[in-house]
């Protein structure tokens, strides 16, 4: 009995020892890295955010970039949602432009916080065409003849057809992302996806932005949605911000300010 003591005291005496050379503490199991979820916006499909993305599965996150249907903010909201019942774990939800009306109207228990790049940012009741007022927030140039319409085959819209929104092949590269090389520029222009008219009109339902941290990424040279409009949007929702020199689409010409952004978020 006394010898099982005795070996007893010298093996709690040792683990004692390495517990003090480890620094006093045994580390911990890291905790796993959320999901990032990538929403594109209006004139957008999801491999704009090719060059994030790939960035951040480089430093060990899942990714998910889901088709943005474009057709108005509850039913391209139910969508995503319909996507994030898919990943199990906390998630980062992150929207560009017209995806941030959407992320803005998901309300799912997982997301521990959102980021937002050059995006929309609705209070309830709000429509997105409100962030475009040319008279508190001049300078967007998505406008005529810049911004065309055409009537779609939609199975949402009335009797399956849509009016929608898109931006004229000769004025992409300049209004939308004047700050990257003509060969991406002509890249993008190929994935554009129009969007319905009537998305820019529906009002947006309580803000899911409100109850989570958010962080916010303006673009100072947009020439979509101006810059002081973000500003705005940014500080009503009190988020962390940071500003780049950037067109509409940094998430294009930025991207590693864009992934530190997010991996922030994240953290």
């Amino acid at each position: 009995m006394t010898t099982f003591r005795t070996l007893r005291v010298a093996l709690f005496t040792l683990i004692i020892a390495l517990t003090a050379a480890l620094g006093g503490a045994i580390p911990a199991a890291a905790a796993p890295l959320p999901t990032v979820v990538l929403v594109h916006g209006a004139f957008a499909d999801p491999t704009g955010w090719d060059g994030v993305a790939e960035r951040l599965r480089g430093q060990g996150y899942r990714v998910v970039t889901p088709a943005n249907p474009l057709r108005g903010p509850a039913h391209d909201a139910a969508a995503i949602q319909s996507v994030l019942d898919t990943v199990e774990g906390p998630i980062v939800l992150v929207g560009h432009s017209y995806g941030g009306f959407v992320i803005s109207n998901v309300h799912d228990p997982d997301v521990v916080s959102m980021v937002y790049v050059a995006a929309f940012a609705p209070t309830q009741g709000e429509v997105a065409q409100l962030a475009l007022d040319p008279i508190r927030f001049p300078g967007s140039e998505l406008l005529p003849p810049t911004l065309q319409v055409e009537l779609v085959d939609d199975p949402q819209g009335p009797m399956g057809r849509n009016l929608d929104g898109y931006v004229a092949p000769d004025r992409f590269h300049d209004v939308f992302a004047q700050d990257v090389d003509d060969a991406t520029a002509a890249d993008m222009l190929a994935h554009q996806r129009s969007i319905a008219v009537s998305a820019n009109l529906e009002p947006s339902g309580p803000p899911s932005w409100a109850g989570v941290p958010s962080w916010y990424l303006v673009s100072g040279q947009d020439r979509v949605i101006p810059a002081s409009s973000q500003r705005f949007m940014a500080g009503r929702m009190g988020a962390q911000t940071t500003e780049l020199n950037s067109s509409h689409a940094s998430l294009v010409s930025h991207p590693d300010e864009v992934t530190a952004a997010i991996t922030t978020a994240a953290g």
